[in-house]
């Protein structure tokens, strides 16, 4: 039987176990997880310089170097995401509704775990952490496959993820799984492997995410890219504008919720200083013509750099008319992901959430807080841009569904 045949089905028979365990169980068993990662640490990041290294050859861009780096603050960051899941409420067992029907049925609708999690996702070997607890603590097995570039690290990873779950640990040790084959003939095997997992997950580029939708025959529940946009209207304080504006391409330009693109009121009185800031802050700009001609750093933007989540110190800047002008540019470039708004105008700001269509709307903050952990839900397994249960970062209830108890009487149906 395949490496991925294999491991699934004792995925499928863990997932058993681990959905009847109890939140002390599971939370035992994560802390063991937290205290093996720091204890490895060093071995960790010996195994993620090897990844490093690697991708310095291959001509990784350094925006991706970033996102596969580990250093160790962030495995401190990493290891605190773990423990705030352990203080958060288990959601498994919870009631979500009841009812009762006229011939004395009682009804009941209660979380339960997903079962198998298929986890795909690039690299960045913090997900292998984020997504391996998130599923374990909502009762879920998972099967990790990562990106061949990262296979070191999340060897490592995964080798002190189970070792910590030796020894009579709550949680099986089978319960978590990485697929070490990185093959793309093996990856659209696991798209459509219904027999053993529940539902995919993947986490990364456009390219990506929509291999797996196109490709899956298991359920997708599918995250998006990040095409984010900052609009300053014309009543935003000068300051404030500048530091988000700075804070949302500077402060982390390699991940999915940086600011792209920058929409600027056309009479906001500041919009020399905010340009200025961002370019002496190192960012490329690129700029509306009218804006290109005005200074001499700024390129002129394509209509592709509209629609481009650079990933990169890189932000395309547009004069607009209006709040009107900039909702109908964030609907139509826009990927339903975060959008932001810097105003003192309550009905601009009241006009922009009822108008623009996604998961996350920001009045006067950066848009870099669309996080799992920023949100309280201690890590994230991604972040959902569709419609469906789950959109924005998904935590815990995320990853769960709902089954439906009926109690009755003797009661038959006529």
């Amino acid at each position: 039987m395949s490496e991925l045949k294999t491991k699934a089905k004792v995925l499928k028979k863990a997932s058993r176990t681990l959905s009847m365990l109890s939140a002390d169980d599971k939370n035992q068993s994560l802390e063991r997880i937290a205290v093996a990662l720091l204890k490895q640490k060093n071995w960790i990041m010996e195994e993620n310089k090897k990844d490093i290294l690697q991708g310095e050859k291959a001509g990784m861009s350094s925006s991706l170097l970033d996102r596969l780096l580990l250093t160790e603050d962030r495995l401190h960051q990493i290891v605190d995401g773990v423990r705030q899941l352990i203080h958060l409420e288990d959601p498994i067992g919870q009631t979500v509704e009841t009812w009762e029907r006229p011939n004395g049925l009682k009804m009941e609708s209660i979380r339960v775990p997903l079962g198998v999690i298929g986890m795909v996702y690039e690299a960045r070997p913090n997900v292998t952490v984020d997504a391996a607890c998130l599923c374990l603590k909502a009762g879920n097995a998972v099967l990790l496959r990562g990106s061949s570039s990262a296979i070191h690290s999340n060897k490592a990873l995964v080798t002190v993820m189970k070792k910590a779950l030796m020894n009579n640990s709550p949680i099986p040790t089978d319960s978590l799984q990485l697929l070490e084959d990185t093959s793309r003939e093996t990856a659209n095997e696991m798209f459509k492997l219904n027999e053993y997992l529940d539902v995919l997950i993947p986490r990364g580029g456009a390219g990506l995410i929509q291999s797996v939708i196109k490709q899956a025959t298991v359920p997708v529940l599918e995250t998006g890219v990040g095409n984010c946009h900052l609009f300053i209207d014309q009543s935003a304080k000068k300051q404030m504008a500048i530091d988000i504006a700075v804070n949302a391409k500077t402060q982390r330009p390699s991940v999915c919720n940086t600011a792209e693109s920058l929409l600027l009121q056309k009479d906001w009185p500041y919009i020399p200083s905010i340009i200025e800031e961002l370019h002496n802050q190192g960012v490329e700009l690129r700029g509306s013509s009218e804006l290109a001609k005005q200074y001499s750093f700024m390129k002129t933007a394509t209509e592709e750099d509209w629609r481009t989540e650079y990933l990169d110190k890189i932000l395309s800047v547009k004069l607009v008319d209006s709040v009107q002008d900039a909702i109908e540019h964030i609907n139509e470039y826009g990927t339903a992901h975060s959008e932001a708004i810097v105003s003192e105008d309550q009905d601009h700001v009241d006009l922009f959430f009822k108008a623009v269509d996604a998961a996350v709307l920001y009045h006067n903050a950066s848009t870099r807080f669309t996080d799992g952990e920023q949100f309280g839900y201690g890590a994230e397994i991604g972040i959902s841009t569709q419609k469906l249960h789950a959109r924005g970062p998904m935590g815990l209830r995320a990853i769960t569904t709902t089954k439906t108890i009926v109690k009755g009487t003797g009661q038959i149906r006529p």
